[in-house]
């Protein structure tokens, strides 16, 4: 009777449809076919049913392995496809550190090159041989200007020489004049060739020759040698800073901080040396109470020949090779020299590694 209205549709032969009509195979997925059949007695219908309880496991089965199983194989994949990326990007890791740790005081340095005839093999090749080409390039630079720097000397001073004779002879007022502004012009390119080679030996990085050094007994004496300038400088020091140095370029770096401070400042310069046990480092400030840094300009004043615009409205504006010089001296120490802040005027900090006694 559950099968009486389960016919073939017109035009076909036969229909499949799910059955659960039978108690006995309620708790079961099962399908039903029905063929139409021809025979002498009329037509027939044959039925079919089959119970699909293993397709039914199996499809059960096969989602919980993909609802388990997928989440895995995506996991591994990932960290396949991880391990074999960082792996063959692992040599361009070690080229960017190398090349990161390239600075002008560093140019001899070369990346590692992995062995074989693959791309990250010409790239390390590629880049070696224009670390290398650099290096020259920098290297010609620096030399030519220390054997400029040194054939000038000889020159200037010559003509320094005759313009001094030339003012002695006490020449007519207008004479005296044009010889003097000529004499200032000549004293001026001197200092500059003086610190161009003096840079130029600083470039070369020739190991200072050192010395055990009082920091503030130094102090004490650049600044009581400048007791009658302009704005005179005052001291605050310990006694004693310690530090292991070259007395000639740490005596020049001073002095240069000084003629920094004294030509901006407005009426006090203050030095000041001391200790810093938290870092072991020793400390020399050097602050003014003048116009100031501003932040944005902080390292540009350390750029060879900067000038600022405050520098260029002043007639006794420098070189812009002092801070420069300064900066190249602490680092040849194994120090540091930097612009911080300050309330007012320019405050300029240099550390270097106290000595061990």
């Amino acid at each position: 009777a559950a099968l009486a209205d389960f016919r073939p549709e017109p035009g076909t032969d036969s229909a499949v449809r799910d059955f659960t009509a039978a108690p006995a195979l309620a708790a079961h997925t099962s399908v039903i076919a029905v063929v139409r059949t021809p025979s002498p007695e009329g037509e027939r219908y044959v039925y079919a049913l089959t119970v699909l309880d293993a397709v039914s496991d199996a499809e059960r089965a096969l989602g919980v392995t993909v609802l388990v199983g997928g989440p895995l194989v995506v996991l591994l994949t990932g960290l396949i496809a991880w391990a074999v990326t960082g792996a063959a990007l692992r040599p361009v890791e070690v080229i960017r550190r190398e090349l990161a740790a390239v600075t002008a005081d560093r140019l001899g340095r070369r990346v590692p090159a992995p062995g074989g005839q693959d791309e990250m093999t010409r790239l390390a090749r590629t880049v070696n041989d224009t670390l290398e080409r650099l290096e020259r390039s920098v290297t010609r630079q620096r030399q030519f200007v220390a054997d400029a720097s040194h054939e000038l000397r000889n020159p200037i001073a010559a003509a320094r020489a005759e313009l001094e004779l030339a003012l002695l002879k006490e020449p007519p007022p207008e004479t005296a004049a044009s010889l003097g502004q000529a004499l200032d012009s000549t004293v001026r390119l001197e200092r500059i060739a003086a610190d161009l080679l003096l840079l130029a030996r600083l470039d070369a990085q020739q190991p200072p020759t050192l010395h055990l050094v009082d920091l503030s007994l130094l102090a004490a004496e650049k600044t009581a040698r400048r007791r009658s300038a302009r704005v005179p400088p005052t001291l605050d020091a310990d006694d004693p800073v310690l530090v292991r140095a070259d007395p000639g370029q740490l005596e020049r770096l001073l002095a240069n901080l000084l003629d920094n401070a004294q030509r901006f400042a407005d009426s006090e310069v203050r030095v000041t040396a001391t200790t810093d046990p938290a870092t072991g480092t020793a400390v020399l400030e050097v602050a003014d109470d003048g116009p100031g840094i501003p932040p944005e300009a902080a390292e540009k004043v350390f750029d060879r020949f900067a000038r600022l615009e405050a520098d260029r409205n002043r007639a006794s504006g420098g070189t812009g090779l002092g801070l420069a010089i300064a900066r190249e001296i602490a680092r040849a120490h194994g120090g540091t020299l930097r612009v911080e802040p300050s309330p007012r005027g320019a405050r300029l900090v240099l550390r270097l590694p106290l000595a061990r006694t």
